[in-house]
């Protein structure tokens, strides 16, 4: 009996310290929520106003539906490209599963072989989980920030662009987990290129007109890439986001379980010991009756 309740003396221990670890990750994921959260909305910003001087600056072309930009014009669909984002490692909760597990079903839906489609990772789970399956990444990018910068991730985003580009696949997806709130995540799988969600009449009633140097179209020239790149940046940040919401739920759910395997095991204790103590004083009273 003695070593029973050692036994679970040890496992009440070794839990609480569990639960220790679990809490302070739960702290450490919450800080980072709430910066990834205010990264996020300032990036809206940029985002958005980078969306309002394309859109100016195209307002004839999608009036018309005259685009002669490759990047907005469709093409004949021989190959998809798909940029999936994960963590580069566990304690996440369904963060990734959820997300891989979309992204597998799409493509065995879309397409009827390997020929159809690329893959572009960033994340170490995701990476490794398509090359189990010989799925190689085309291209792959781990170790980002929970707070990425774009000179961080500008190497895999222009990449990713640049291959739209060369015509290595003709339309790119990323697809993510979009944060909602720090219980909620949803799969996101947006098209980023070609560019087909500007709206003419975003600008509607504005009539400003400029000069510009060196030309209007050299300036597109540069700008539709860079807004093309600011979408999937933005993606990141947000499916980061989801990621520190993702692990801070997850550490709240293990602190919590914790909690109630030291309730369980102290009912646990506190029954052998009750046990013990009866065994004893029943074998101190037999003893003394059969002295008398």
């Amino acid at each position: 009996m003695a070593g029973s309740l050692n036994e679970i003396k040890n496992k009440i221990a070794s839990t609480k310290k569990t639960s220790q670890i679990t809490s302070a990750m739960h702290m450490v994921s919450a800080a980072k929520l709430a910066k990834s959260e205010q990264a996020a909305k300032s990036f809206d910003l940029y985002a958005a106003k980078v969306r309002q001087i394309t859109t100016d600056l195209l307002r004839a072309e999608l009036m018309n539906d005259g685009a002669t930009n490759p990047m907005l014009i469709r093409r004949e669909v021989k190959k998809t490209g798909y940029i999936v984002i994960t963590s580069d490692s566990g304690l996440k909760g369904a963060y990734n599963s959820t997300i891989l597990k979309a992204v597998m079903g799409m493509i065995e839906q879309d397409h009827d072989g390997k020929d159809e489609y690329e893959i572009i990772a960033i994340g170490g789970m995701g990476a490794d989980f398509f090359r189990v399956r010989g799925m190689a990444p085309i291209f792959e990018l781990r170790g980002i920030a929970v707070h990425p910068s774009f000179d961080e991730v500008q190497k895999i985003i222009s990449k990713s662009v640049e291959m739209y580009k060369n015509e290595i696949f003709d339309e790119l997806y990323v697809c993510y987990n979009h944060h909602i709130n720090s219980l909620t995540s949803q799969v996101r799988v947006q098209q980023m290129l070609p560019i087909e969600d500007l709206d003419h009449n975003e600008v509607d009633g504005y009539t400003a007109s400029f000069e510009m140097e060196p030309s209007r179209d050299a300036i597109l020239a540069q700008l539709i890439p860079q807004y093309a790149e600011s979408m999937i940046y933005g993606a990141i940040l947000d499916a980061k986001t989801a990621e520190s919401a993702a692990g801070m739920t997850a550490m709240q759910t293990a602190t919590d379980n914790a909690k109630n395997v030291i309730t369980d095991l102290t009912i646990q204790y506190n029954r052998a010991r009750q046990a013990a103590i009866t065994q004893e004083i029943t074998e101190i009273v037999a003893g003394a009756s059969a002295l008398e």
